[in-house]
């Protein structure tokens, strides 16, 4: 009778347990004779349930959350950690944060240091490489035209190169490159285009400077405009596309090793996967995207990066996911980026900044009512100053006096470029956070 009544303490504690209640086991396991291993069996694990229960109990109260921690569901713990991270930022808690920054640095630092150490091959040919041209370039000879002749061109591509990365590429918020760099310049070319009826600018000082040409043409297309800035367009769409390659490489490797990055862009085109019908509207977008590239494969991922996308990271991650080749990802990245994409944001631009449109423009600036005659005044003195300093002879200086446009613009820049700064700093803060946290989850999973 009273081993029956110990196995039913021992069986309600297991399976019928309320919730924050503890059924105690009123006598020792060792007094009883057992009858059976099975019974012995089940005793033994209703002992020990009993036990770590208390245990638990104890530890909860005591502040002790580690049990806790492995109890909760694994996607809930990570969603307070996001949580947590959120309050990292220079504004919220700018100690912290910059200590967090510190250590994220010298941690990559470190990283990369490493990653070199174990590709000395390709250190040695870069380096050998790197001596063989710096000795050529400082010395006379016929090679010095050529040297010269590609140099600034070169250079030219790797700076829109450049610009076209940071725009994509993930760091903090990143930087609106286009609308700071590339967009501006197309603008001015365009402006100077119709003003001097000729692309044929003086190099140098182009394209530092835009200085009208000796001769003109009778008429001028928008396809001249598109061909001189052809170069720099397409430079700057291979760097967007060099950009995107993270999310698909993270992803890639994450499928391949089953190591979970602990992303929450990876998890959440995960959980799109699974989910058949989609409710909300940013839901449905992602998932049709999703749906696009695995269906249309190399078009798909064309057209998604032909049109402004937000969403495309999630198209990296996807094609990473689904271990969609390397020169598929990339080459429709390309295509759609630096080709497509491109062609739509020149024409744009050129359209928008063609002579009748902006006198179109300033004319409808000074049609608002009070405040439009005193905004329009700055505007047209902006664009008569413009097309004098194209006029004026190569080489003459040309004296400066600034605009509140100009002035206003100068700011914008930079406030836009402080903006990104802080933006990587708390990134990099949140990462190494993110990192802490994740250590500490395998811990208390051990």
């Amino acid at each position: 009778m009273e081993f029956g009544r110990k196995l039913l303490y021992g069986f309600q504690n297991k399976y019928w347990k309320p919730k924050n209640t503890i059924l105690p086991i009123h006598a020792e396991i060792g007094s009883q004779n057992v009858s059976s291993s099975e019974e012995y069996r089940l005793m033994i694990e209703a002992s020990e349930t009993y036990t770590t229960k208390r245990q638990k109990s104890q530890d909860f109260e005591n502040g002790n959350l580690d049990f806790q921690l492995q109890d909760d569901n694994l996607s809930e713990v990570k969603q307070r950690e996001r949580n947590a991270r959120k309050h990292i930022v220079l504004w919220k808690k700018p100690l912290t944060t910059l200590q967090f920054f510190i250590l994220e640095s010298i941690y990559c630092l470190k990283e990369w240091v490493l990653k070199l150490r174990t590709r000395k091959k390709t250190i040695a040919a870069v380096s050998i490489s790197a001596i063989i041209f710096l000795i050529l370039y400082y010395n006379d000879g016929p090679h010095l035209k050529y040297f010269h002749k590609w140099q600034k061109t070169i250079l030219w591509c790797v700076y829109w190169i450049g610009l076209g990365v940071l725009s994509s590429v993930g760091l903090g918020t990143g930087l609106h490159t286009f609308l700071l760099y590339l967009g501006p310049h197309i603008a001015a070319v365009t402006l100077a285009a119709f003003e001097c009826m000729s692309v044929d600018f003086p190099e140098p000082p182009y394209p530092d400077q835009i200085v009208c040409p000796e001769t003109s043409e009778d008429s001028m297309s928008v396809w001249n405009i598109i061909s001189k800035v052809r170069l720099e367009a397409f430079m700057w769409g291979f760097g967007t596309a060099i950009g995107e390659l993270p999310p698909y490489f993270m992803a890639r490797a994450a499928r391949l090793t089953g190591v979970d990055p602990d992303d929450e862009d990876y998890e959440e085109a995960l959980a799109q996967e699974e989910d058949e019908n989609p409710t909300a509207l940013s839901s449905r977008a992602k998932s049709a995207v999703r749906k696009l590239i695995q269906r249309a494969g190399f078009l798909g991922i064309m057209l998604c990066a032909s049109i402004p996308n937000p969403l495309f990271d999630l198209a990296g991650i996807t094609c990473g996911h689904f271990l969609v080749p390397f020169a598929t990802f990339f080459g429709a990245t390309v295509i759609g980026k630096a080709v497509i994409k491109m062609h739509i944001q020149k024409l744009f631009v050129i359209i928008t900044f063609s002579e009748h449109h902006v006198d179109s423009l300033v004319d409808l600036i000074g049609m608002f009512p009070k405040f439009g005659p005193s905004m329009q005044a700055p505007f047209r003195e902006f664009l008569k100053k413009q097309k004098d300093n194209l006029h004026r002879p190569v080489g003459q200086h040309v004296e400066s006096s600034q605009s509140w446009l100009q002035w206003f613009f100068e700011k914008l820049v930079i406030v836009m470029v402080l903006y990104f700064v802080i933006s990587i700093v708390n990134s990099m803060a949140q990462s190494y956070m993110a990192r802490m946290q994740k250590k500490k989850r395998e811990r208390n999973s051990d």
